[in-house]
């Protein structure tokens, strides 16, 4: 069964086990493997913690899929020879190092991410995406969706709430697909009215209305064989959506005042933070529209459903900022405390507005490091408590913590603390001893 050779446009198992393939057949068929996102995902998991075995309920949890499709991508990943099953009668599954020297270098360099002698990876849009990522699961697999379906036309709908970064996915899908060398017209629904929708998206002739001195082409013309990004469609009135469905159909645009139609060519990516099967049902939204803007569905998650990326941004941020003003990457730091109150953060505003909430917080760091102090979140009514008003203390226990960071901070030079402390040595060794504080003791 492993030495079975599939073509690599089926869907049933890919074997690309056998040493008498060339080295072109071997990459076909390893790409083959991986064109699944769901694949990919468990192979970088799996290969992420070599000398780990995962069962089937633990993979299900963390990827988010039911059991069959879980089940089915590893049985080919094992097929395919870099996945092993262990253990009986309840299998469990460990990454497996390929005993062919070509496909054991390709799964290397796959898992290393390299960027081999393609392009796609070294776009901007893919390190942005890159630096949103994470480590969260659930944004792998969001990377390979959009790698997977940026190699076709159709028509994308990315989800997700405000700050998520659906701009960001639509620039990559475009500049990953065959259209990367065209134009990306970007159009905000929401921020035009019904009076200049009609004018900005499908362009004008000269004198169609007081004022058109002269012809312009609208976004969708600019966007003729390249993409166009349509930001918060679920904003769009409803003549507006009956404009959009017929140059959808059609491929065809005319400008406002004019009498020819236009052919356009070109791949539509819209981007909405409301829920558009809602606003189906209730009417809003037409059903053929929906139908025609949804081919393909990119759901982002919120930042607060991947906690585990919050420090990893919250530090790339931070670097940013340092870069950004002149100064060493490690000049601004996190302490534990302003860590904890970003993780106990629900983040509303999501990356955008963690972004905005760090850059602000290096600014006011005066010694270099962030402390709960200099954190000053948009939402106060959704702020997480602080730990220094959120616990009731003695005045007899503030002192004694007082007196040794005092002790610390000196290196228990005494004499030296006794007059931080604005007391006298005696006070300070009597202090000492009432409270029974130790010196730590130093690697």
């Amino acid at each position: 069964m492993l030495n079975r050779a599939t073509s690599p446009t089926t869907s049933g198992p890919v074997s690309i086990i056998d040493h008498g393939r060339t080295t072109a057949q071997v990459r076909l068929r390893f790409k083959a493997l991986v064109q699944s996102p769901l694949r990919a995902g468990l192979l970088r998991y799996l290969g992420a913690r070599p000398h780990e075995s995962h069962d089937l309920e633990s993979l299900m949890q963390t990827f988010g899929r039911i059991r069959v499709d879980v089940e089915n991508c590893l049985r080919e990943l094992a097929n395919g020879g870099v996945v092993r099953v262990v253990g009986a009668p309840q299998p469990r599954y460990q990454f497996a190092r390929p005993s062919d020297p070509e496909l054991a270098r390709f799964v290397e360099d796959f898992l290393a991410d390299r960027p081999g002698d393609s392009l796609e990876d070294r776009s901007p849009s893919v390190q942005r995406f890159r630096e949103m990522i994470g480590r969260d699961e659930k944004m792998m697999i969001i990377f390979e969706s959009i790698r997977t379906v940026a190699k076709t036309d159709l028509a994308v709908m990315v989800l997700g709430p405000t700050g998520s970064g659906k701009e960001v996915v639509a620039r990559i899908v475009h500049e990953l697909s065959s259209r990367q060398l065209e134009t990306f017209q970007a159009v905000n629904c929401a921020a035009l009215p019904d009076s200049l929708f009609e004018s900005e998206v499908f362009g004008y002739e000269r004198g169609a209305f007081t004022g058109a001195y002269e012809r312009k082409p609208g976004r969708i013309e600019l966007a003729n064989h390249g993409t166009l990004f349509l930001d918060e469609v679920g904003d769009l009135s409803p003549l507006a959506q009956a404009k959009m469905l017929r140059v959808t159909e059609e491929r065809r645009v005319e400008r406002l005042g004019g009498r020819t139609s236009i052919e356009v060519d070109f791949r539509l990516i819209c981007a909405t933070n409301r829920p558009l099967e809602s606003l189906v049902s209730e009417g809003t939204f037409r059903e053929d529209l929906f139908y025609r803007v949804n081919a393909f569905t990119i759901r982002l998650p919120a930042l607060r459903e991947r906690p585990v990326d919050i420090p990893v941004l919250a530090h790339r941020f931070l670097a940013q900022y340092c870069a950004a003003h002149g100064l060493p990457l490690d000049a601004r730091q996190l302490s534990p405390e302003a860590l904890d109150l970003l993780l106990a953060y629900p983040w509303p505003g999501n990356i955008r507005e963690l972004e905005t909430t760090v850059s602000r917080a290096a600014l006011s760091a005066h010694d270099g490091v962030v402390r709960p102090k200099d954190l000053q979140f948009m939402h106060a009514a959704v702020q997480p408590p602080r730990a220094e008003s959120s616990i009731l203390v003695s005045l007899r226990d503030i002192e004694r913590d007082h007196i040794r960071k005092v002790l610390a901070a000196v290196a228990w030079n005494k004499k030296r603390a006794a007059q931080v402390l604005q007391i006298s040595r005696e006070t300070l060794y009597r202090k000492i001893s009432e409270y029974a504080i130790a010196q730590e003791s130093r690697a």
